[in-house]
């Protein structure tokens, strides 16, 4: 059975940082993302890594303070996230597709969806 579990939310002041993870298992994915939706909005896209970790981009709104990664030999991808701010509030979902589709910034792109984590951001 496929699962993606996510964990590492939580509320923080701004400026502050949380370590959001995202452990995969029922088989190997290829490229994983995270998404994220805040109340009243569409499903938005945050960044996406591909299998080999060699390629990943970010959303400009989130460049130079949110870093993907993924640690293969643990399914695991995660987003650090730094300086956050109050316009980063919303829930936080974890993403992966099996193809090696290209359309990664789309939720569309994806397989797989976790279930989420809230992540609070306060002034």
């Amino acid at each position: 059975q496929v699962q993606l579990v996510e964990s590492g939310g939580g509320l923080v002041q701004a400026g502050g940082s949380l370590r959001l993870s995202c452990a995969a298992s029922g088989r190997t994915f290829k490229t994983m993302g995270w998404f994220r939706q805040a109340p009243g909005k569409e499903r938005e896209f945050v960044a996406f890594i591909t299998w080999s970790g060699r390629i990943s981009r970010h959303t400009d709104s989130v460049k130079g303070r949110f870093t993907i990664s993924r640690d293969n030999a643990k399914n695991t991808v995660y987003l650090q996230m730094n300086s956050l701010k109050p316009e980063d509030t919303a829930v936080y979902y974890c993403a992966a597709e099996t193809l090696g589709r290209i359309d990664v910034r789309s939720p569309h792109g994806y397989d797989y969806w976790g279930q989420g984590t809230q992540v609070t951001v306060s002034s």
